[in-house]
């Protein structure tokens, strides 16, 4: 879908959804930083059923950590019960993924790892597999964050609004800049076990503990 037809739907349809994935061009084409306004974030947010899921994807390669915590900050100012799936790749930090629902997050280990056994999961689980993901402790091990514990680190980011389109010009500064590790690295340091955010059996939820206490 395009830029423009994006934001058309979203502000004349009526339709809710389960889920709404956001997967835009980099923020500094022209048009694309429309994609991560506060307004843009809230038009998504009204058209999901109880229980639905925004995503936003968020580069760090070739981006700037001030565009990054615009991106970031501007997200959880719609969702405050978002968080962070971060990917490594060679070794460093590479990109992101936000998650957002209007209701507390609970996400059920054993419910996860049940599905992916289901014949109607199993496109999502092949594509799982193909990157080295086989559980639910392994995806979510991918978990890097979530708004209460970056106060510190978004105390400064720009809250990025369809009448000031700032982020496309922060994030143009980061042309041919990799500062991509260092971006996720800041991030990480704010890391902790996320408490009421996962649920399940005593064995699943002390292994993811122990991953994302040890993962980098």
């Amino acid at each position: 879908m395009q830029i423009d037809d994006a934001r058309h739907f979203l502000l004349t349809s009526k339709e809710k959804f389960d889920g709404i994935t956001s997967d835009p061009l980099d923020p500094w084409v022209k048009g694309a930083a429309t994609l991560y306004t506060k307004e843009f974030f809230e038009a998504a947010k009204a058209h999901l059923n109880p229980g639905g899921v925004v995503t936003l994807f968020v580069q760090l390669y070739e981006s700037t950590p001030e565009a990054v915590k615009s991106e970031v900050a501007t997200f959880f100012e719609v969702f405050p019960n978002g968080f962070i799936a971060g990917n490594i790749f060679r070794g460093v930090g590479y990109d992101m993924v936000l998650v957002g629902q209007v209701e507390p997050i609970r996400i059920d280990l054993d419910e996860v790892d049940a599905r992916l056994t289901r014949p109607e999961y199993a496109a999502v689980a092949q594509s799982l597999r193909e990157i080295g993901i086989t559980s639910a402790v392994d995806l979510f091990a991918t978990y890097a964050g979530r708004a209460a514990d970056l106060t510190e680190w978004m105390k400064d980011a720009f809250i990025n609004h369809d009448s000031d389109l700032r982020l496309q010009y922060l994030a143009g500064l980061g042309l041919e800049r990799y500062e991509s590790d260092q971006i996720y690295g800041d991030i990480l340091k704010h890391r902790r076990f996320p408490e009421g955010l996962f649920t399940g059996s005593e064995p699943l939820m002390r292994a993811l503990r122990q991953r994302i206490d040890r993962e980098p």
